[in-house]
């Protein structure tokens, strides 16, 4: 192909392959499997590439993609193809491929609609490509987490929990801790990562580390799997102090659900900052939580840009409310250290732990 191809950031690490056109109407792909695709129509939509740049893409434009679920609640609903497909849609702007099943009503923007063209294969065998890279992953233990791990969660998308991580990142930072800052799960975009670096983080990366497109859909085990690695590598890195790790979306997504209601994984957690955009979130949270016996040490989020809607929650409910400068600052830092040690904080009951998947 002699056009330019426009590689996106999840396919960064895709330099030597050949190009087939032939196994399009046989191969059923898979997450991570690399396409090469035509642009169908001028939608004003862009990919990330390699250095986080954003790319313009036009119709007639070849753009290298991977083949991933998205759930986003806000934006787009989309799956990898149970079938060979040759039209798809751009699920995610750091380079994901699907098939789209629906779409947030109030988000205007029209998906680009993208024609499967032909694979990426390995230069030797002839096999797609593809970017995760399971055999790379530690086995997750909890007992080698070595480091204070903070859960920033929220009631759901656009919560505030990217921007409340952030800035307890700073404010861990200001008061001399090294501390990492991880995104466990979603689907890949390098803005998150960069905020966090910004504010303060001495480390940041996320699942796409591993070539995960996203994580949506995944097995428990390679969920863990992948904390564990990601962990492994912030700690090497700059033996952090602390980890602020965030989990996507809300509550009640498949991934966020799981390892909230993983006995193994909360064993590994030191604390739990769970975001909201309104007050009625934050008091169906925390009893959603407490329900999971998962206390958090403080709420943040979107809420607390209204001085109401904080005095709403405070009528109601005795939980620790840290704004962004409160988190910036020693407020979010003093709650942290106050904490009891990590293993006893999120241990489950017996009996509930009995019902619950544990990791080998």
């Amino acid at each position: 192909m002699e056009k330019r191809i426009k590689k996106s950031l999840i396919c960064s690490a895709v330099n030597d392959f050949c190009f087939n056109r032939l196994i399009i109407g046989e191969h059923t792909p898979k997450a991570g499997d690399v396409g090469i695709f035509q642009v169908l129509n001028d939608t004003g939509a862009y990919i990330m590439d390699k250095q986080g740049i954003a790319t313009k893409i036009f119709a007639g434009d070849y753009i290298m993609l991977a083949f991933g679920n998205r759930y986003a609640t806000n934006q787009f609903e989309g799956y990898v193809p149970e079938c060979p497909t040759r039209v798809c849609h751009l699920l995610g702007r750091g380079g994901v491929a699907g098939v789209l099943k629906s779409q947030n009503a109030t988000f205007r923007q029209v998906p680009a609609e993208i024609e499967l063209v032909g694979y990426a294969c390995d230069l030797a065998t002839s096999e797609v490509l593809n970017t995760v890279q399971l055999d790379a992953l530690t086995r997750f233990n909890p007992d080698s987490i070595r480091t204070k791990v903070v859960l920033s969660v929220g009631s759901s998308m656009d919560s505030g929990k990217t921007t409340s991580a952030a800035y307890l990142c700073k404010g861990l930072s200001d008061a001399g801790k090294r501390v990492a800052y991880i995104k466990l799960t979603g689907t890949v975009f390098p803005k998150d990562a960069q905020l966090n670096f910004d504010l303060g983080a001495g480390f940041v990366t996320d699942f796409s580390h591993f070539g995960f497109p996203s994580t949506y859909l995944c097995s428990e085990q390679e969920l863990l799997d992948l904390y564990q690695s990601l962990h492994d590598l912030a700690h090497e890195a700059i033996e952090a102090d602390y980890i602020v790790l965030e989990i996507a979306d809300g509550l009640l997504q498949r991934e966020t659900r799981m390892l909230l209601q993983n006995r193994a994984f909360m064993r590994s957690v030191h604390g739990v900052m769970l975001s909201c955009g309104d007050s009625l979130g934050v008091l169906s949270g925390l009893d959603l939580l407490k329900k999971w016996h998962c206390e958090p040490f403080a709420v943040s989020g979107l809420f607390t840009a209204s001085e109401l809607l904080v005095r709403e929650v405070q009528e109601m409910s005795d939980k620790p409310i840290l704004n962004l400068k409160e988190l910036s600052n020693c407020k979010g830092v003093e709650l942290l250290e106050l904490l009891s040690n990590k293993h006893e904080v999120h241990l489950l009951p017996e009996k509930q732990c009995s019902e619950l998947p544990m990791a080998a």
